[in-house]
């Protein structure tokens, strides 16, 4: 298949036009009129997931996270970033990437989480200017009410997350019915949960004062960052299986270890 015809089956659903505008979506690496035969998919490009890709012989990388942020002004192979690019490169492997284009997109990442977690009827907490269904963070209610700690136990289950993985702060009601979710780096947009009526949020990356702000005014549960976006690999997975031959990357994992 041409890969600008999978570049089309994604943006389809996620088109470049949801990202936000300092991000970098889209194709990172590669000739759009060049074939592609198979898949890997990954929160991640790392040199791990590069030389798996290798091994296996994909000829397509589809990461949550793009490769390239800001312009490289050189290839010498002095850090992780230019040996994946040069990598990539000299073995015809092309990485493409779905960031805040699928953050903002309201079965993305956001989601997808809610999904998990069996919340219903779920919209998008933080629309944008021009379209309800498209923005960050999601919103909606659990089917059934329970504890605070019951709630947390209920995330890391889902997500798979070490109990030291996990950094919660207690709401006013200790209850749990409406939860907001934003995958990734969403501290930012807690307030927006509380005037939601949102009784617990969960995100990643939070900073202690944040933390502290929400004691007894919402229950915040902290994740980890990638634990929070990996079931994106899925969604990448439904979207291309019917048409390309697709594999998620069993080198893509967080880099962060928990004692």
């Amino acid at each position: 298949m041409i890969l600008q015809d999978i570049i089309n089956i994604i943006e389809s659903v996620v088109p470049l036009s949801y990202q936000e505008s300092w991000d970098n979506s889209g194709l990172q690496v590669g000739d759009r009129n060049a074939e592609a035969h198979e898949a890997l998919l990954t929160v991640d490009v790392t040199e791990s997931v590069v030389n798996e890709a290798v091994s296996l012989g994909c000829d397509l990388i589809v990461s949550h996270h793009p490769l390239l942020f800001r312009g490289l002004k050189q290839l010498t192979g002095s850090t992780p970033q230019e040996r994946c690019v040069e990598k990539a490169i000299r073995h015809g492997i092309a990485i493409y990437s779905a960031h805040t284009s699928m953050d903002s997109y309201l079965h993305g990442v956001s989601g997808r989480m809610a999904e998990k977690l069996g919340i219903a009827n779920y919209r998008v907490l933080i629309p944008s200017s021009n379209d309800s269904e498209v923005g960050l963070g999601v919103i909606g209610e659990i089917t059934k009410e329970m504890d605070d700690e019951a709630f947390v136990a209920h995330v890391a289950k889902v997500f798979a997350m070490p109990n030291a993985a996990l950094r919660w702060v207690e709401g006013a009601r200790r209850k749990v019915k409406k939860v907001a979710l934003c995958g990734g780096a969403g501290s930012e947009f807690m307030e927006q949960a509380i005037a939601q009526g949102a009784d617990a949020f969960v995100s990643a990356d939070f900073k202690y004062h944040e933390l502290q702000s929400a004691y007894q005014r919402i229950t915040v549960v902290d994740m980890d960052h990638w634990a929070s976006e990996h079931f994106t690999r899925e969604i990448f997975q439904e979207l291309l299986s019917p048409y390309i031959s697709t594999r998620i990357a069993h080198a893509d994992k967080s880099p962060i270890r928990y004692f």
